[in-house]
């Protein structure tokens, strides 16, 4: 029989749970569906839970983050399993490397490099080691190294930054929104002659302008979406309240009178 002690023990911390991961992963005794799993059908769940650490900051609920933090930490402790298991890596390695990287990365901290600099200083600092560290490893193109898995909106901003730093950039956001023009009248004239891959094509065009507008305005598009889904949410959830005021529900209702109903709620919060 297997020794339970620290998976049963409340203070046994990371330690814990890396034991309970690797017997999670025991080919003999594990559990049928974590043996299964892989680098490729767990990564969806690693962003999921990212997703939800986000949600609970957004909503400042703080024992929520405990949880979701939980599970965040759970997903890197299982590709590190799933990786020990292959003989690629292990969690200490992963451990290893992110501390090794932090210290490197702030020799005004840890080394003799001195303090007294400004936040924007310490970006410039961060992004030319970060330069040093992608040459180390044969990455020598601007954008080397911007991971593709990142949202997409989220991976143009990258994209855009690193282009910009090497001069490739509009001077100000009013040259953005003239593109902005320009890609709009593209998209309506592909969706009124072209094909339907040509229409994905040019959306994608003027999502991506429009994604380095809110990189010059300073304006995280993903958290200006996310703000603008809120906002939806909030709103139709007022309209339904308002129909259900009226006996009714959106199935039972028509466009223009939750249109009204909207305006109705956009005035509420006005007040």
């Amino acid at each position: 029989m297997p020794d339970d002690s620290l998976i049963h023990d409340p203070k046994g911390g990371m330690p814990r749970l890396v034991e309970i991961m690797r017997r999670l992963r025991d080919p003999d005794t594990g559990c049928p569906w974590d043996i299964e799993q892989d680098f490729t059908t767990i990564a969806p769940y690693t962003i999921e839970e990212a997703y939800e650490v986000a949600d609970a900051i957004e909503r400042k609920n703080w024992q929520e983050l405990r949880g979701e933090l939980g599970d965040l930490l759970l997903q890197a402790v299982f590709h590190a399993q799933i990786a020990d298991d292959k003989g690629l890596f292990d969690f200490n390695d992963v451990v290893t490397d992110i501390a090794d990287k932090m210290v490197a990365r702030h020799p005004h901290v840890f080394g003799d490099e001195s303090r007294e600099k400004s936040a924007e200083q310490q970006t410039r600092d961060w992004e030319t080691i970060k330069a040093a560290e992608r040459a180390a490893k044969a990455q020598i193109g601007v954008l080397d190294g911007v991971a593709v898995g990142l949202p997409a909106l989220l991976r143009a901003v990258k994209l855009q930054k690193r282009a910009a730093r090497v001069g490739f950039d509009w001077p100000d956001a009013s040259h953005v929104l003239d593109k902005i023009t320009e890609e709009a009248a593209e998209l309506r004239e592909a969706s009124e002659h072209l094909s339907h891959e040509k229409v994905e094509e040019e959306f994608g065009d003027l999502l991506f302008v429009m994604a380095n507008l809110a990189r010059h305005m300073k304006v995280c598009p993903e958290e200006a979406l996310r703000a603008a889904n809120a906002k939806f949410t909030r709103r139709f959830g007022r309209v339904e309240a308002l129909l259900a005021e009226r006996g009714k529900t959106p199935g039972q209702s028509d466009l223009a009178e939750m249109d009204a109903l909207w305006d109705a709620a956009k005035a509420e919060e006005r007040r």
